[in-house]
């Protein structure tokens, strides 16, 4: 048996949007697997206040990530942080990360908004490696004079130790963009301390000779530095026995890779299939920035890029007896659904197909 599980965050559309969203759609592959599963729309809710998004949790509970202790030291507030993966960010980047408790630090854009702040997608910031070693080297002295190890990673991912901020809650940069970022800035042991460290980096950097040449380009200033993903350093994890393969995993979510059977980067339908996966993972990302900024058009256009490239093949396959069943795994920022489809299932023909399933709960 062969069974593939499609992560698609941000595949709802928002509801006030959605009726008009689905009528530009032409997505006849995706609507069968919809509409002759043999299970499906169970829905999950998320707290809107949650520290990381729907498909991000989903995804770190698919492994055997090592927990990140909650304040009282127990386990009751991991729900409430975001993923502990600095460390296996870390080792995906040539790093050790051998004992400690980390952090993950990415240079950000917060934008001045009426009466609040706000982070935008870190996605857009297009910085450079050049660039990131620059204001890393500019960064550096500010940790050092407080103890604070600072480690590159790459031009978008730094990571900084400190060990008596274990209990630190954090929210990923995703689950905070667009926001008023004071409800997601870091609360519990250390908060005081990052916030005072934030700010001296965002008064350096105001007026570094970089951002004034990123404002003649028409870039973003980077004026920020946006920190999650607290973990305790452990050892690497063995990738035998229950790990399964995973395809595709997001930018932010890559360290994961390592809690794997096999992690492949960047893999076609006809790569996935010709693997013959027993159950493998794969998720498909190229939602998530348009979704987050609000680019409509753009959303429609990926969409509709993914029922060519995956899921009318996907749906060949299994029509075909390459792949046995798959589920899909839909999200909006507060919801998560699932549908099971099987070879038998599909044989429904008398269902006819339909995206009714990605309507609003009331409307569908």
């Amino acid at each position: 048996m062969s069974h593939l599980d499609i992560l698609l965050p941000f595949g709802l559309p928002p509801p006030e949007l959605a009726r008009d969203l689905l009528r530009e759609l032409k997505l006849p592959a995706l609507a069968t697997l919809m509409a002759r599963a043999k299970s499906g729309r169970h829905r999950q809710q998320f707290d809107d206040f949650a520290r990381a998004l729907p498909h991000e949790a989903w995804l770190t509970s698919q492994f055997a990530l090592p927990p990140f202790a909650a304040a009282d030291g127990g386990s009751a507030q991991e729900h409430q942080n975001s993923p502990a993966l600095a460390c296996a960010t870390m080792r995906s980047l040539g790093l050790a990360a051998d004992d400690g408790v980390w952090f993950m630090l990415h240079p950000s854009h917060i934008h001045i908004a009426r009466d609040h702040l706000v982070l935008t997608d870190i996605r857009q910031i297009n910085l450079s490696e050049a660039d990131s070693r620059t204001l890393f080297d500019a960064a550096e002295p500010l940790f050092a004079e407080v103890g604070r190890s600072l480690r590159y990673g790459s031009a978008n991912t730094w990571f900084m130790r400190a060990d008596d901020w274990q209990g630190l809650l954090t929210a990923t940069p995703d689950a905070t963009c667009g926001h008023n970022i004071d409800i997601w800035m870091p609360q519990g042991d250390g908060a005081a301390a990052w916030r005072k460290l934030q700010n001296e980096v965002q008064m350096l950097w105001f007026a570094h000779p970089l951002n004034e040449q990123r404002a003649m380009q028409g870039l973003q200033a980077v004026n920020s530095l946006w920190l999650w993903g607290g973990a305790t350093a452990a050892p690497a994890p063995a990738t035998s026995g229950e790990p399964r393969d995973v395809f595709n995993l997001p930018d932010s979510l890559a360290g994961l890779g390592q809690y794997a059977k096999t992690a492949y980067v960047s893999a076609s339908a006809a790569d996935i299939i010709a693997t013959k996966p027993e159950h493998a993972l794969l998720t498909l990302d190229q939602l998530i920035q348009p979704a987050l900024t609000g680019e409509w058009s753009g959303w429609l256009q990926q969409l509709q890029a993914l029922e060519n490239e995956f899921f009318a093949p996907l749906l060949q396959a299994m029509q075909q007896g390459r792949l046995d069943s798959l589920s899909l795994y839909i999200t909006d920022n507060a919801h998560l659904l699932e549908w099971t489809a099987s070879r038998l299932s599909l044989k429904k023909f008398w269902l006819k197909p339909s995206l009714n399933g990605l309507l609003p709960a009331h409307s569908s």
